[in-house]
């Protein structure tokens, strides 16, 4: 089946004054301390770009990247590290910036690897969560918006490869037929 670009769902201001709102939460609550942001890549890249310029502490930046082994459509829940910290988030406050969170399983995966390298805090900032994918009992500290079980791209989401440079969020839509 393949998909095509639908109407938006989230648009551009939405998005901002998302990201805005989410950047005070984390800036009030490191308040004089120093964090370490980790971008889950590939997808979080635009979303933490726009949260960190926004931040008001000290901060240090670093990426992962990770993948998901699947059987037939479904996450196994073991996760390959394609490219872990190059930052020793040792006795440091780490958060976790990822595009979305839906069934949780790699999400969850990466947190208990990351506290086994002893971090001072660790939480978890998504721009977008799926609450009715969720497959673990993972929550996010900072959520910009929950959403619908929709398919979306833009803002950092693809779909095979296309559509992270789009400002807003766009929702993808089956033309029916096979890929």
């Amino acid at each position: 089946m393949a998909y095509n670009l639908g109407k938006v769902l989230i648009g551009k201001d939405e998005i901002d004054q998302m990201v805005t709102r989410i950047a005070r939460q984390i800036s009030a609550d490191y308040r004089g301390e120093e964090l370490v942001v980790v971008g889950i890549l590939k997808g979080s890249f635009i979303f933490m770009s726009d949260l960190i310029r926004r931040l008001e502490m000290p901060v240090i930046v670093d990426f992962m990247s990770v993948s998901s082994y699947f059987e037939n459509t479904r996450s196994t829940g073991i996760v390959k590290i394609i490219k872990d910290l190059d930052v020793n988030i040792h006795d440091k406050n780490v958060l976790i910036v990822e595009d979305i969170v839906d069934s949780g399983l790699t999400l969850s995966h990466l947190k208990e690897l990351l506290m086994t390298k002893d971090p001072k805090s660790l939480k978890i900032c998504v721009a977008f969560d799926k609450p009715d994918r969720r497959k673990t009992q993972i929550e996010a500290d900072y959520v910009g918006m929950v959403i619908p079980d929709e398919f979306i791209v833009g803002y950092g989401l693809d779909y095979a490869g296309k559509y992270r440079n789009l400002s807003d969020i766009r929702m993808m839509v089956s033309d029916g037929g096979n890929k």
